[in-house]
Order: C-alpha cells, then structure tokens, then sequence
C-alpha cells in the first residue's frame, strides 16, 4: 500500500519523513516515450534497498506507478528521452526520529527533461575536496541523505563535468553522480559494491557485459595512482542516465581516451 503523490500537484506533505529526517530513498530512471532503460533493475533495487530500511513496498505496485507515470507524463516531452523521478519516504506524521511502525509510505513521482549528451571525446573531471563517509549498513542504498554530494556538486561549473569523492583512507570510492570504472592493461578495476554510497544499475549491467565478454574484472580499493599512473587506459563514469562517459582530463591530467566501452550501452536496446 502506498500514498502517491504527483510533484506538479504539490509534492509531498509537509510532515513527511523524508523531508524532516532524510527517511527514504529514490530512482532516475532515463525514459525514451513510455519506455525506461534498465527499468527492471531500478525497481528491483528500490524494493531491494527499502526493505534494507524496513519500507515496505512491492515491485508490482512499483511497476504500475512507472506505467501510470508513462502514460501521465511522456507526451510532455514530445519525441526527446526524459527523466523519471521516483521518491520513496517512509511517509508522513509524528515527531522525532523514531517512526510509526504502522506508517503508509509516501512515493512521489516527478518528471524532468534529459540531460545534455556528454563529449564523446571525453569529459574534464577533478578530485573533490570533500570527503565521502560510506556508512557499511547503508552501503549502496540511494538515499535521501545526499548531502556530501551536495557539497561536492558545488565545485562543478560548464567546464568541469564531475568531482570524484575519496574516503577517509585516500580510496577514490564514486562521483558525485557516477561509478568508477578503470581500464587497465590486464582489465579493468572498480571499486567493490560493498564501499559504495550509491551502486549504480549502470555499473551493474556494465560489469556483467565485460565479464560475458571474457574481460578480467577486479573490484579493490581504487588509488590516484591506478588513475594517473603508466598502467591507466582510460577513466570512465558510469551512470544510467548519463551512460557511459570518458575522462579526457582529470585535476589538469591528460588520461588517454578510448571511446571502445561506451559503444556497448545504447539506451534504446535496454528499454522495457
């Protein structure tokens, strides 16, 4: 059972506990008219994480509020891809931070044009200044609680694209928007999932497709050096809406750019 709220009617109520504690969790999800790319994995992970905070809420209603956003939304948008907004909280009402166990949870749904396409040659990208602290309970889970992100993001102008975040240990962990994925001459290197803030569907449906293919896949703490040292061949950011975008330029180094990976991901075959 869910309260569902439409964000062009006003959004979510004033007590909701996403809003006052950060309680909740949300999906983008990239839409091409009433289609979503990689759509089964963004419910699949929204069921999957809110049940970690104890939200209780089935793929099936999930599914049926994507399909009634579809119809109610992707008209507005004309023949351009669009974008999905999905905000799962735990619902609405009492004060403090222990909730009500028999709360009904909030999901609002809200919709947004897409993104530019990024440089196919590569993007400029640096290290950010602040610090990225990976709770182990949370890990992975998009939640609310974005706000080293937020301040992360507020370095990022027209000329940088991205920021990426380390952890207390000097680990490149994610950016502020995307996974980390190295190339290297033996394969590749990313970050395990468990040290995550946010694991990406993009990411995941990327690492199958390399590891289908053959490719040697580690997943370990991921170091400036492995970046900026002799070994790299190229940086990439990965993101379900963004795709898969290379790094020409990280903090005024010049990586080397081989556009072969984001040739695998085209939106328009992992639309369901």
């Amino acid at each position: 059972m869910l309260n569902l709220f439409w964000a062009d009617e006003g959004g979510l109520p004033a007590a909701d506990r996403g809003l006052a504690y950060g309680d909740g969790l949300f999906e983008t999800i990239r839409m091409e008219g009433r289609q979503g790319v990689l759509l089964s994995r963004h419910i699949n992970r929204l069921t999957r994480d809110a049940a970690r905070l104890g939200i209780a809420v089935s793929g099936r209603e999930l599914r049926s509020v994507c399909a009634q956003a579809a119809h109610r939304l992707a008209g507005g948008f004309g023949d351009a891809g669009w974008i999905l907004k999905l905000t799962l909280t735990r619902g609405a009402g009492g004060r403090g931070y222990r909730p009500d166990p028999v709360m009904v949870p909030n999901l609002m749904v809200a919709a947004a044009s897409i993104p530019p396409v990024p440089d196919p040659g590569g993007v400029v990208a640096d290290f950010s200044r602040i610090p990225l602290t990976v709770n182990p309970l949370f890990a992975g889970i998009k939640s609310l609680n974005r706000l080293e992100q937020v301040m992360a993001a507020r370095d990022l102008d027209d000329r940088l694209f991205e920021v990426i975040m380390s952890d207390s240990a000097g680990h490149l962990i994610e950016g502020t928007r995307t996974n980390l994925l190295v190339k290297v001459r033996d394969g590749w290197i990313t970050p395990a999932g468990a040290t995550l803030a946010v694991s990406g569907v993009m990411r995941e449906w990327v690492l199958e497709r390399l590891r289908e293919r053959g490719e040697h896949v580690e997943e370990r703490p991921l170091t400036t050096d492995d970046i900026l040292g002799s070994d790299c061949l190229g940086l990439y950011l990965v993101n379900s809406v963004l795709g898969i975008v290379p790094v020409r330029t990280l903090a005024d180094h010049d990586l080397p750019v081989e556009t072969g990976l984001a040739t695998i991901f085209n939106p328009f075959e992992l639309l369901e």
